[in-house]
């Protein structure tokens, strides 16, 4: 998104001029606080908090940039960006990173953000906002190793980007970072010597459920059940979250009932946890890490050491009190009766013995100390086993808790450890309490001694403002490792069937030409020739190694956290146009299914070369492109390898998730725009035809001309490099011809086709003539005739009409799709091109500057609106996002604002109306257009066959529609 690059500053102007009337801070003033909470025992909380000099604070740059950079030139006290979590076996760290500066003049946004009434800089006093949060660990028997990787990126001194807020600023001998854990206090020295900082110590309760309630607030797919091996997103409503268990494995056991913000008691523990596991693993099978004895479990079979119920039954069940064949009996029983030696078990099966029993206990004492006060005789007057499932029945008694988070980083996002925990919750509980986890399950006490910061924001962000990414571009550019490299991925060929045999069935058929379109078949050859580049073969995948680790410092992280990096964009918004926020769910593919998934896998790995190829030439072919373009291809080959082997590893999966996660990871490897010279071309042969293909529609009457731009909409839909299909006949050089038999003879009706209900509400009935729509948002998807011959004659057929037209697009580069940053010059040589043409010709030009897009001539946006009053105007604002499909969820702040008062919705494409949305509801009217360029999503979502065509219009509810006749 271009709010994911763009640096947001640490102030807004507005709040300088607010925040700079009070007196200066003293940021040398320490202060302490401490207060007895509800909660049975007395919690320490710093109230030191390190402050902003805003004196004589002035914008850094130009004044007309959409976030101006503001430099304090007398802040002397570091703010810290920095966090951690100091246990007795691991250190969690999470850090902030600022967005690096791409900020541009840009008159156009300026005057968008005047119409709209946007606020021009940070609507908070927050200078966390605007940037990305990290999550590292390391071995705390290696502490030296968190030092090292601390003072490399400065992050104790406000990080390696701290020097865009002033680089003249002399290191602060001062310098705080807060910390929780038992290491807080044994390592306090270590870190003022190697470091010179000093250790704010914050309580380690507190940052744990702050850590928490933050994450089941603000992050949508982060708590999940996890039982025989299937991972489920569970959606968390952020007003049904209290009260529910918190329960911390770290060394040891920790369980605190969470009242709320702030409201908790630690109701008990155990000192049976993680740190017994690693403990005794490491007598018992001389393993180096916790990772390695993980690891080694996933081998082992604990039925060679445990002595289960059907070892003592003779292989039967004991079904009377419901205990299978297969329940331990007895943890490392087997030993007692084997004559045997340590040297005589496999490590891997007692690993994963001492596994089943610690993940028992801990899902065991669970429901035990949640039931206890209620249960005292029972402990001593039935069986054990009666008396678990007594306890259960009784958990409801004391707290009526049915929910249960598992933290700490004893869990790891390991499969068997999760199953094991979930089925001894399960059963102990006879099914009433429910095991869940957290995908940042190791990061809860750095996160909350993170929040401590005052102004650190994350109070204020709400769910569409954190955007997670996956980057792994360091292993595969030589880089340093700190993350697992990913393996490559195990491509299975796959037979396709030509594009011939695709058309074949299709009812297109060849039809006289018309001299506009015969000028573009002309210009086509301009279109289909090749990308210069490098020889073939010298890109794509094979031709780099993967560097490995060197030397024992920031070593290499073998556990599969599966945590990405957050960005937090407090400029993201939720479409106001959505029916149901709630209820709205973007994808459309449900890729749960296991061959839907390994399908559009395929898809993306046989594209992989091409888009390689496309990304190198984009670059000019050099060295270094070749180079990159091959790390990217084997980044995210290892992504997709991930995700094959783990669909939920990187949160919910669908295929939107799919072809951002691509897009990011070529922008990761500096892959600005690979199809950028593509579209040019395209834009300039489409341009060239369109004064001719407008003459010809003011020629038709209303009725025909309607129906043939939806038809050129659908039919110019077919220049997408996003589809494999049409990239063979972009190679083929045929996808000229296959256009003009579709515009010329594109036969109804359509696999699905609306358009007779969408021309009743423009057109009308008869003598009934309804009210034009009031402003009409129109998402646009590729570059070249797909928005020049399609989208923009249907743009200024709503003009025409009366209709304010926004055309919506995407904020950064995805594919050959237009952006908002291209789309102002597109319409602007448009608007150039048809002037004088007819006495229709000049809607585009007038609708354009009254939609301040013809900025050269612009004197400013006011002049502009008052000349051009009695023009309705045409506006271009970004989407928020870099991807050939949309969250609605997430959209920028400029589209919600211009979405406010529209009562028409446009989706043009598959990846916005068919690969996500094609299930929404709105508000408002709401038309799909797409050409299905895949078989088989035409086969699963419209029960047709490629090239089939969708016009889908779904009208407002009757209460919403009827004020809009007359």
């Amino acid at each position: 998104m271009a709010s994911l690059t763009e640096d947001h500053p640490p102030i807004g102007i507005h709040d300088i001029n607010d925040e700079s009337k009070h007196k200066k801070l003293n940021t040398d003033v320490v202060e302490r606080e401490s207060g007895e909470r509800e909660m049975g025992h007395s919690i320490h909380r710093s109230g030191s908090r390190p402050q902003l000099d805003l004196s004589k604070a002035a914008i850094q740059g130009n004044f007309e940039e959409k976030d101006p950079t503001i430099l304090l030139p007398n802040q002397s006290d570091d703010i810290s960006h920095l966090a951690l979590d100091i246990g007795g076996s691991l250190i969690k760290l999470v850090y902030f990173s600022r967005h690096e500066d791409r900020s541009v003049n840009d008159r156009r946004k300026k005057s968008i953000k005047e119409i709209f009434g946007v606020s021009n800089g940070n609507r908070r006093s927050y200078p966390i906002l605007g940037g990305r949060l990290h999550f590292v660990k390391f071995e705390t028997a290696k502490i030296n190793e968190c030092l090292d990787f601390i003072s490399s990126k400065q992050l104790h001194r406000g990080g390696l980007d701290a020097r865009h807020w002033n680089s003249d600023a002399p290191d602060n001998e001062n310098a705080v970072i807060k910390a929780t854990g038992g290491g807080a206090f044994k390592f306090a020295d270590l870190f003022k010597e190697r470091l010179g900082v000093s250790i704010d110590k914050e309580d380690e309760m507190g940052c744990l459920v702050s850590g928490a309630n933050f994450l089941l607030k603000a992050i949508r797919h982060e708590a999940f059940t996890h039982m025989e091996g299937q991972k489920e997103f569970v959606q968390i409503d952020t007003n049904d979250l209290f009260p529910y268990l918190l329960v911390n494995i770290g060394s040891g056991v920790s369980m605190i009932k969470v009242d709320g913000d702030g409201k908790f008691q630690r109701v008990s523990g155990t000192n049976v946890g993680g740190g017994t596991y690693w403990g005794l693993g490491k007598l018992l099978t001389k393993c180096k890490s916790f990772d390695e004895l993980l690891e080694l479990s996933q081998r082992g079979d604990n039925r060679t050491i445990d002595m289960l119920v059907g070892d003592i039954y003779g292989g039967m069940d004991y079904s009377k009190i419901g205990l299978s064949a297969s329940t331990i009996a007895s943890s490392f029983g087997k030993a007692i009766s084997d004559n045997k030696n340590l040297e005589d078990y496999r490590p891997e099966d007692i690993s994963l013995s001492l596994l089943r029993m610690i993940s028992y206990n801990i899902g065991q004492d669970i429901i035990l100390e949640t039931s206890k006060c209620c249960c005292t005789v029972a402990l001593c007057t039935v069986p054990e086993a009666q008396c678990m499932i007594y306890i259960a029945y009784l958990n409801a008694l004391r707290f009526g808790l049915k929910r249960i988070f598992f933290g700490g980083f004893f869990i790891r996002g390991h499969a068997y450890t999760m199953d094991t925990i979930s089925f001894a919750v399960q059963f102990w509980s006879k099914g009433d309490a429910q095991a869940m986890f957290l995908r940042h399950e190791g990061y809860l006490g750095a996160l909350g001694a993170f929040m401590s910061y005052e102004k650190h924001g994350l109070d204020d962000l709400m769910v569409h403002h954190l955007v997670e990414r996956f980057p792994m571009g360091a292993p595969y550019t030589g880089g340093k490792i700190h993350g697992p490299p990913l393996g490559d991925l195990n491509e299975k060929a796959r037979t396709r069937s030509s594009w011939i045999s695709d058309m074949a069935g299709s009812n297109l058929s060849r039809d006289a030409w018309i001299s506009w379109m015969e000028k573009f078949v002309r210009k086509g050859t301009e279109i289909t020739a090749p990308v210069p580049m490098a020889p073939p073969g010298t890109t794509g995948l094979g031709g780099f190694e993967v560097p490995s680790s060197k030397g024992d410092t920031l070593r290499s992280d073998a556990s599969n956290l599966n945590v990405g990096v957050l960005h937090l964009v407090p400029t993201l918004e939720v479409f106001p146009l959505l029916a149901d926020p709630k209820t709205y769910e973007p994808n459309t593919i449900d890729l749960a299914d296991h061959g839907e998934l390994e399908y559009w896998f395929t898809v993306l790995s046989e594209h992989l070369p091409d888009l390689v190829d496309k990304a190198v030439a984009s670059e000019g072919g050099t060295e270094d492109a070749k180079r990159r373009g091959d790390a990217f291809a084997r980044a995210f080959s290892a992504h997709l390898a991930r995700l094959m082997e783990e669909p939920a590893a990187y949160g919910k999966l669908g295929l939107a998730n799919l072809l951002e996660l691509r897009e990011e990871c070529l922008r990761e490897f500096q892959f600005v725009d690979a199809y950028r010279s593509i579209k040019q071309r395209e834009n300039e042969a489409s341009l060239a035809v369109l004064p001719d293909l407008l003459m010809e529609l003011d020629s038709m009457n209303e009725e025909a001309r309607l129906l043939t731009l939806i038809e050129g909409v659908l039919a110019a839909n077919i220049f997408d490099w996003g589809s494999r299909a049409c990239v063979d006949l972009y190679h083929k050089g045929t996808i000229i011809e296959i256009y003009r038999m579709s515009r010329n003879k594109m036969q109804r009706p359509w696999r699905v086709d609306d358009l007779d209900l969408f021309k009743e509400r423009v057109l009308g009935l008869g003598e009934k003539k309804p009210h034009p729509h009031k402003k009409a948002l129109l998402f646009v998807d590729n570059a070249g005739a797909d928005v020049v011959l399609g989208m923009l004659p249907l743009a200024r057929e709503l003009l025409r009409r009366g209709t304010e037209v926004v055309l919506v697009a995407n904020s950064l580069p995805a594919l050959n799709d237009v952006t908002a940053m291209e789309l102002p010059d597109i319409v602007a040589e448009a608007a150039k091109v048809c002037v004088g043409l007819c006495i229709h010709c000049d809607i585009l030009r007038r609708a354009a500057e009254a939609g301040g897009l013809l900025v050269d001539v612009m004197i400013n946006a006011a002049d502009v609106n008052k000349e051009n009053s009695s023009s309705v105007p045409l506006m271009v604002v970004e989407n928020g996002c870099g991807s050939p499909c949309i969250d609605l969820r997430q959209v920028s702040s400029e589209l919600a604002a211009a979405a406010k008062d529209a009562d028409l919705v446009i989706l043009e494409g598959m990846g916005r109306s068919l690969h996500t949305n094609y299930n929404a509801q709105f508000k408002c009217d709401a038309l799909k257009l797409a050409m299905v360029k895949n078989q088989r999503l035409a086969e699963k979502l419209i029960k047709g066959n490629i090239y089939d065509c969708v016009c889908r219009y779904e009208p407002a509810s009757s209460d919403l529609q009827s004020s809009s006749l007359c």
